[in-house]
């Protein structure tokens, strides 16, 4: 049986169901917003552009919660709470109507922990939806079925992200945080570690985000930049998360909980941009100017920011990976380590280096996606260099040192490397 998702049902009016909400009223589609406070529910419904409002029906869960009988998706976008979506998810299942698909929002919760002792129907017609904030800037929509989703399912979800949403759609896996998330989140966890020695030998923090950013690819956030635009509360939850659900072998577990310096932060909440600062923040000085200042992790104090100095970095992208200088250092065991993490996740989080790519790029705004970024750096040389240090080369880069081929990408991109060591058209 075929599905179409012309009618939406948004439950919980915060930062994301607002976005979705908003996005399909863009899209021309019937919209339900419902949520337990009638105050989110009206800022949600001002963040729908003035002339699509006609479209959206507002109520509460507890008195409206069996309207999402008269809709196509039931998209659950509420609190990062296992028990209190599976609470929600046994409600909605019994007021929804044959036909329908149901999804979360969930940004790292695993559809199976969601799903588990659910019914028969539940099962068959459930996914993760997982976009990214802002929900009408950013272009990944992240799709993973359970065990048990029927394909019309996923068909029909990703038929509605790409053709009415206009969004690019990612095809991951049943695994913790999904495809963006897992590596992203990665690079901000292992970076706090691994940046500390290069703080105690005198190297800045807006250095160190000076490096993490054009000079590797990345957004001018960098390091400690984006995770005061996404909040030291919000990573100690992913934290968390990652550390009950990674493989008992993952490269990630030395990194789920934060260095003694970022913990104080926290616990003081000193969370970032939403607390008035974290590692940086804008003061008002008497003239009424503002000066930038940034936090010192070594003495904690803040003090004025300081510029960074990069002009002994190559600006050829991705070079100072290969520098021979303290930056260079730097950006190997952080950026570099993650394109390592990324490309030993195969097939574990997705089938093919395209939806790691495609996630990264449009989730996390890197310049090229991790394989891509491989391809670009030569990746002989970045195989020799791994070996070179005594370690294990990760899946992908062993499937590419044993089929003899010299990149994960050839003819204009047009074919991409498989696990099977064979290129497959992209389209």
């Amino acid at each position: 049986m075929s599905r179409t998702i012309e009618s939406v049902a948004i439950i919980g009016a915060g930062t994301m169901g607002a976005g979705i909400a908003a996005a399909s009223a863009a899209a021309g589609c019937r919209v339900l917003i419902l949520d337990t406070d009638a105050a989110s529910v009206e800022a949600a419904l001002e963040q729908v552009d003035v002339e699509f409002r006609h479209l959206v029906t507002t109520g509460l869960v507890d008195s409206d919660l069996d309207a999402v009988a008269e809709y196509d998706w039931i998209c659950e976008a509420i609190v990062e709470d296992l028990s209190i979506k599976r609470e929600l998810f046994t409600r909605l299942e019994a007021a929804r109507s044959d036909g329908s698909v149901i999804s979360s929002n969930t940004s790292g919760i695993p559809l199976w922990q969601i799903s588990e002792d659910m019914p028969e129907r539940f099962c068959s017609d459930v996914a993760i939806t997982h976009f990214f904030n802002p929900v009408r800037v950013m272009k990944l929509f992240e799709l993973v079925p359970g065990a048990n989703t029927k394909p019309e399912v996923i068909s029909a979800f990703t038929e509605f992200g790409a053709e009415r949403l206009g969004k690019g759609v990612v095809h991951a896996k049943d695994t913790v945080n999904f495809i963006g998330n897992r590596i992203g989140c990665y690079l901000m966890l292992s970076g706090l570690h691994l940046a500390k020695p290069f703080l105690e030998s005198g190297i800045t923090q807006e250095q160190i985000d000076a490096v993490l950013g054009a000079p590797v690819g990345l957004p001018p956030t960098g390091l400690y930049g984006l995770i005061d635009l996404i909040g030291l509360d919000v990573m100690e939850l992913v934290g968390r998360n990652l550390a009950a659900n990674l493989p008992k072998d993952d490269l990630g577990h030395p990194y789920t909980s934060f260095p003694s310096a970022e913990q104080k932060m926290h616990d003081s909440g000193q969370l970032g941009r939403k607390s008035g600062g974290g590692f940086y923040r804008q003061v008002k000085l008497s003239d009424g100017e503002r000066r930038k200042e940034s936090f010192d992790l070594q003495s904690a104090e803040w003090r004025a920011a300081q510029p960074a100095d990069l002009h002994a970095v190559s600006t050829e992208l991705g070079n100072v990976l290969f520098d021979d200088s303290a930056e260079g250092e730097l950006a190997w065991q952080i950026f570099g380590g993650t394109l390592q993490y990324a490309a030993g996740l195969i097939p574990e989080i997705a089938d093919d280096v395209i939806n790691i790519d495609n996630a990264i790029r449009w989730g996390f705004n890197w310049v090229k996606g991790p394989f891509e970024m491989i391809d670009h750096l030569d990746s002989r040389r970045v195989i020799d260099r791994i070996l070179g240090e005594g370690k294990e080369l990760p899946a992908m880069l062993e499937v590419l040192q044993n089929s003899g081929f010299e990149s994960f990408y050839r003819n204009d991109g047009s074919e991409y490397l498989g696990v099977d060591g064979q290129y497959h058209s992209v389209n």
